[in-house]
């Protein structure tokens, strides 16, 4: 299959299956839903209508497969008032030179489940990890700014636990509705252990009554805190944004409404080789850029000059090549790009096709025919899934490609269409040229985003309480 033929493919736009006619849906409060003295298969009725016409606006509910994936929630507890939550949550926050936050983005994602634990009159303690200090206590990745930060947020005095050995007696201590930050879970070399000891956990256990896991960005480590810990403390739920990012994914990825489009970029086809396999056995359409596009142009006799090429690549590309034509898939690429002989930007760009970049010179970007052509198959997609930019977009030079790629997102989910953006530089991406929530979705993980999307058992996920 010709790399110009894979590129013209995307005229054919036809799906290969009749997709659903979607619903519209109302937006609610949380405050007009009380599950709390519902027996479960209620509470879960209420729960996945609530979550499908909030957190999932273009979600289809009216489906058979509407609790794919899913795992008991906060929602799923009948009794919390008073109980000890010990809730495992993502804030690895951006800190500057005098510990200031400086992105609050992931505290701000975990507020709807701090919130219902409040509301509920649950005692709240947090584990959390900041950077990577390997075992050891470095005060260069305390969680106490973090504390402070979140107090100011709140409005409200967040406890910070210094050390667990004063855990005990400052949890014993809190009251209905309080907040309590535990010091770096990663100070602890038990937290990263690779073994089955369980000391570790048993000890985290003691300081709740329940578990929660709302931490979907760290669900691909099978560390104490974000899986051994559901194994030990029961009930062990999910919370409403580790909820959201399961079912969200879950129903793009296994009931999307048709066509389904999705766009994987980046530098390397070998980081995404699982995610491009679990791909072409669901999608329609396959936008491949960025980086790695060059290999397959090459793995087509195409030239590439002095463009990023995994040479040791080349017959997984092929082989890519060869399902997406045998399951159907249009496999779509540029077909000009902009090609530069400086990465920096400072030096010679021009448009070239994509199989004619001559020595000297690099693409970087999506050309202005490459741009149109992505536009169109996304606004005539009814699911969009986005993994990775398709050009070097942290150059401004070189971002006109990713920009029209997302404005072309924007303008589908305006018109009805749900779209995901599946964590990492996609999401950078997604929240520096447009507004996050012009999506339906974007993901609070990467490498759990990536896992995900792959198809793999993410431990964190797997580890809590079935429906």
């Amino acid at each position: 299959m010709s790399i110009q033929r894979i590129a013209l493919s995307a005229a054919n736009l036809q799906p290969r299956a009749d997709y659903r006619v979607q619903k519209s849906v109302q937006n609610r409060n949380v405050s007009d839903f009380n599950c709390a003295e519902m027996s479960s298969a209620a509470s879960l009725a209420i729960r996945n209508n609530y979550m499908s016409n909030i957190s999932f606006k273009g979600i289809n509910n009216d489906s058979a497969n509407n609790t794919v994936g899913l795992k008991k929630s906060i929602k799923d507890l009948e009794d919390i008032k008073g109980k000890r939550a010990l809730v495992r949550v993502d804030i690895n926050v951006p800190l500057d030179e005098n510990k200031n936050v400086t992105d609050d983005t992931r505290i701000q994602a975990i507020r709807p489940t701090i919130d219902y634990l409040k509301d509920k009159g649950a005692k709240i303690v947090l584990m959390a990890h900041l950077g990577r200090p390997k075992g050891q206590r470095n005060e260069e990745y305390s969680l106490k700014p973090v504390a402070e930060y979140m107090s100011d947020l709140f409005g409200e005095e967040v406890v910070f636990i210094p050390d667990i050995k004063d855990a005990p007696e400052m949890v014993a201590n809190l009251k209905e509705g309080q907040i309590a930050l535990l010091e770096n879970i990663r100070f602890y070399k038990a937290e990263e252990a690779k073994n089955d000891d369980m000391t570790f956990a048993k000890e985290l256990a003691q300081l709740g009554d329940f578990y929660v896991n709302d931490a979907f960005g760290a669900a691909h480590r099978n560390h104490t805190s974000t899986a051994k810990l559901a194994e030990v403390l029961k009930p062990a739920v999910s919370g409403l944004l580790m909820e959201k990012e399961i079912r969200c994914l879950s129903q793009a990825l296994e009931n999307p409404e048709r066509p389904f489009t999705a766009v994987v970029g980046g530098s390397k086809v070998s980081s995404k080789i699982g995610v491009l396999e679990n791909l072409l056995d669901k999608v329609d359409n396959l936008i491949i850029g960025g980086g790695m596009a060059y290999t397959f142009v090459k793995a087509n006799g195409g030239e590439i000059g002095n463009s990023l090429c995994e040479d040791d690549q080349i017959d997984v590309a092929r082989a890519i090549m060869k399902k997406a034509e045998e399951k159907g898939v249009n496999l779509i690429f540029d077909t000009d790009v902009l090609a530069t002989d400086d990465f920096s930007g400072n030096g010679t760009t021009k448009i070239v096709k994509i199989d004619e970049i001559p020595e000297g010179f690099m693409g970087v970007d999506s050309g202005i025919e490459s741009r149109e052509k992505f536009a169109n198959v996304l606004k005539s997609s009814k699911t969009i899934l986005m993994n990775g930019p398709v050009g070097v977009f942290e150059n401004p030079k070189f971002s006109k490609g990713t920009q029209s790629v997302l404005a072309a997102i924007v303008e589908a989910t305006k018109n009805g269409a749900t779209s995901v953006i599946g964590g990492g530089d996609s999401v950078a991406a997604a929240k520096q040229f447009q507004d996050a929530d012009d999506f339906t979705h974007v993901s609070t993980g990467g490498g759990a985003s990536l896992e995900f999307i792959e198809g793999k058992v993410l431990p964190g996920v797997d580890a809590l309480d079935d429906i």
